[in-house]
Formats: structure tokens, C-alpha cells, sequence
């Protein structure tokens, strides 16, 4: 049996390719789904996707894949990255090995940007790397 992770995505990710192309590019998350099965495929491994604008279906994903046998979550939090004691939370009671991703570079944005609640309980995180960061998490975890 293969390895399976789960690719989560915040709120306004499903808005990709129209929300601020200049800071987000202009391929959407069906785009980065694709490129995420191609590599998954090259892998060996199988990938689950979920998106919510849902702060609360964000903390119910996480927690029923606590016990799924999930290899381990690559997750764009969007902006609850900054707000969300919720999500740290459900990370870190989760056990989880976590990968934290953002597609711009957060330390070149505003400054409330810069921290991060989700990132200190997750096992690493990666900015800046446009959809590449999902791929270098997803070659992470399948190791």
C-alpha cells in the first residue's frame, strides 16, 4: 500500500488565478492539483485534496485525518497562518507531521504576515517557492 497524504488549502485559495495574480500568478488550484498528482504520481504516492474558506472545516479535516493513516499533511493555511489559534491547536494535538506552505513569500509582505501560529507546531514550513513548495512537501513527506 502506498503512502497517502492530504493537501489542505485556506480560505481564498480556491481563488486562485483571479485573487491578486501579481503576489499569487495566474494558475489556479485545479493548476496546482494537477501538478501535485504528477508528482504524487512520480512518487508513489496518493494525495487527498481539501479546501475550505472554513476556519472550523479546516479543524474537522485535520482531526479526522488523525486516524486515517495519513503519511502527512501539506497545508496552506492561508490567512487563518496568522490568526488561528484554532488550527495550531488542532495541529498540534493532531501528532500529525505537518508541512506548512506558502505560494509567496510572507517575509516580504505586510508585517502582520510574518508570524506565523501554525508554523512553531508543524514539522517545517516553506514560502516563496510559488506551487513548487507543495511539491518540495509532498517529495518531504513521501520520504
Amino acid at each position: 500500500m502506498s503512502k497517502k497524504i492530504a493537501i489542505l488549502n485556506g480560505p481564498n485559495l480556491d481563488r486562485l488565478g483571479k485573487r491578486e495574480p501579481d503576489v499569487y500568478g495566474s494558475q489556479t488550484l485545479e493548476d496546482l492539483e494537477k501538478a501535485v498528482l504528477a508528482e504524487a504520481d512520480c512518487l508513489g504516492v496518493e494525495v487527498e485534496f481539501f479546501q475550505s474558506n472554513h476556519e472550523g472545516a479546516l479543524v474537522d479535516k485535520i482531526s479526522s485525518l488523525v486516524d486515517s493513516g495519513i503519511a502527512g499533511v501539506v497545508f496552506n493555511p492561508g490567512a487563518y497562518t496568522h490568526t488561528s489559534v484554532a488550527l495550531r491547536d488542532a495541529i498540534a494535538a493532531s501528532g500529525l507531521f505537518v508541512v506548512e506552505v506558502h505560494i509567496s513569500n510572507v517575509y516580504q509582505r505586510e508585517e502582520f504576515r510574518h508570524k506565523s501560529l501554525t508554523a512553531p507546531v508543524s514539522t517545517g514550513a516553506i514560502a516563496g517557492l510559488g506551487f513548487y513548495g507543495y511539491v518540495a512537501a509532498l517529495r518531504f513527506l513521501a520520504q
